[in-house]
């Protein structure tokens, strides 16, 4: 049985989305973080000495900490070298704290029950904005023993919840400062939800102050009586419903026989026909005698049987359906997934599928 997975929240009969989850304000967004950062208390499980990095990032840590050694003078595996990557909040102050993943950069076989060394994490303009230390939450497990290994998910990355700190301010915060004007950014470019979302917001509010730009963005004029209290306008705004639209889509991926589709996919009337055909020749040889009066040999003749078979199939007309009779319909021939993706080709080559088809 080919297992279907129903989009049905993005389509015309959907039920009502608020506008916070499917657009956000323009200038509120996260930014992204990364560092470089030490992993230590590892048993045994970390960079071995072929990870030169490693051994003179530590090394360079213990000199700051006023013993020195030499990359040279290390042996130890309980320490493994890692990247901290994290993201930000738009509104993030001072004190605030934030996740953080770390992942493995050497050839450490595991980072369980490490703790991530005090590291620095910058932006994309070279400034560092938050640290981040703390204990490892791993969510793979890796044992080996005579040389066998069994793992489950990936040791080699975690996470540190609030583990980071802000240090310094976001340089991209949100301001609302003499704003005159909000613009909306929808995730999902639409010209017809931009466009009911616009007619949404001014009826609520009973003023014309939101037009849709074009598909992706919605601008509001901040009315008066909210100059010195957006933020009371952007939770009205943000709490109101409504329909979004999207393009039909199917999606298909060959390797785990899953389809997603699209409330709204429809299909043409089209005839879709299902079953094998079997094609077997047999040659057997017997022995016969040309002449039973005279001597001579045998002669060996070939009988040549050709059998054909046709398995249980029949001719299906599918069409003016959206995808809840499409499901129902493809169910009933018993396809397999490879076969599905195969009728469904066959189904958009034929101009029949109103929708766009994706093969993962």
């Amino acid at each position: 049985m080919i297992t279907f997975l129903l989009a049905m929240l993005f389509c015309g009969s959907a039920d009502a989305a608020r506008i916070k989850d499917v657009a956000a304000v323009y200038g509120s967004r996260d930014n992204m973080l990364f560092g470089y950062g030490l992993v230590t208390g590892l048993r045994r499980t970390g960079d071995t000495i072929r990870n030169e990095a490693t051994l003179r990032s530590l090394a360079k840590r213990l000199q700051g900490l006023g013993l020195t050694l030499t990359p040279d003078q290390i042996r130890s595996r309980n320490v493994a070298a890692v990247m901290v990557t994290a993201s930000i909040p738009s509104s993030a102050r001072p004190g605030q704290k934030f996740d953080i993943l770390v992942s493995s950069v050497g050839d450490a076989a595991s980072l369980s029950g490490g703790v991530l060394q005090l590291t620095p994490l910058q932006g994309a303009d070279g400034n560092s904005y938050a640290i981040a230390q703390g204990p490892l939450v791993i969510g793979g497990i890796s044992a080996e023993q005579n040389f066998n290994v069994t793992q489950k998910n990936s040791p080699n990355t975690g996470r540190v919840p609030l583990g980071a700190l802000v240090e310094k301010e976001n340089p991209n915060r949100l301001k609302f400062t003499g704003t005159e004007q909000l613009d909306f950014l929808l995730h999902k470019e639409d010209f017809t939800t931009a466009q009911r979302m616009a007619t949404a917001i001014n009826k609520v509010l009973q003023e014309d102050i939101a037009i849709a730009v074009d598909s992706t963005a919605v601008a509001v004029r901040i009315p008066e009586k909210y100059n010195t209290d957006i933020i009371s306008l952007l939770a009205i705004i943000e709490n109101i419903d409504i329909k979004v639209d999207m393009s039909a889509k199917v999606v298909v991926n060959e390797r785990t026989g899953k389809v997603v589709m699209g409330g709204n996919v429809s299909i043409s009337p089209v005839a879709v026909a299902h079953g094998g055909l079997s094609v077997q020749v047999k040659t057997t040889n017997e022995v016969v005698q040309v002449d039973p009066l005279q001597i001579a040999e045998p002669q060996i003749v070939e009988n040549t049987e050709v059998e054909i078979q046709e398995e249980d199939g029949k001719l299906n007309m599918v069409g003016g359906v959206t995808v809840g009779r499409l499901v129902e319909a493809l169910n009933d021939l018993g396809v397999k997934p490879r076969e599905l993706i195969q009728i469904l080709l066959a189904i958009k080559e034929s101009g029949a599928l109103q929708a766009e088809l994706e093969v993962l």
